[in-house]
């Protein structure tokens, strides 16, 4: 969605509301399509004296594996986002500002980079997932399964014969 802020930024006031959806199915997050509902965006911009600001929030259906036991996640997820929007910049490495080139906003690119930076870099199913089993593969949140799983690492026997 693209907005024109002309008006906002001449008047130094105002408000633009907006509310839509954007499709971020294709997008990939580890090798999987996570976004299985279309993001909803929705909120204003209001024009301030010599910037206006922009505040957001973003919904939307997530699904991936765990990262530890590859059991399937689902979530509802809403992030709030805001920036400050400026016509120019003096100092291009400055983030705290988003420069609007021509009065005009792509807001699809400036969700879309808000919502991949916001995602957690790990995906788990619960805070204590215990993962599988490295031996046989049982998710090991469904219980035990019995494997010998304190197998050492061979290199180190010769330190051990030298505690006993």
């Amino acid at each position: 969605m693209i907005l024109d802020l002309k008006k906002i930024l001449a008047d130094r006031s105002g408000l633009l509301p907006f509310k839509y959806e954007m499709d971020m199915s294709q997008v990939e997050v580890d090798n999987v399509h996570p976004f299985v509902s279309p993001v909803k965006i929705e909120g204003a911009v209001t024009g301030k004296s010599g910037f206006a600001e922009l505040k957001f929030t973003a919904s939307f259906h997530f699904s991936v594996p765990c990262d530890r036991c590859a059991r399937q996640i689902e979530k509802e997820l809403c992030y709030p986002f805001s920036h400050t929007l400026v016509v120019s910049l003096e100092n291009d490495n400055d983030d705290r500002f988003v420069e609007v080139h021509d009065e005009r906003l792509n807001l699809d690119e400036l969700a879309r980079e808000d919502i991949l930076l916001q995602l957690p870099t790990k995906f788990l199913c619960k805070e204590d997932c215990k993962g599988i089993c490295p031996v046989c593969g049982k998710n090991l949140n469904d219980g035990p399964c019995g494997c010998n799983v304190q197998q050492t690492d061979t290199r180190f026997d010769m330190l051990k014969n030298l505690i006993h």
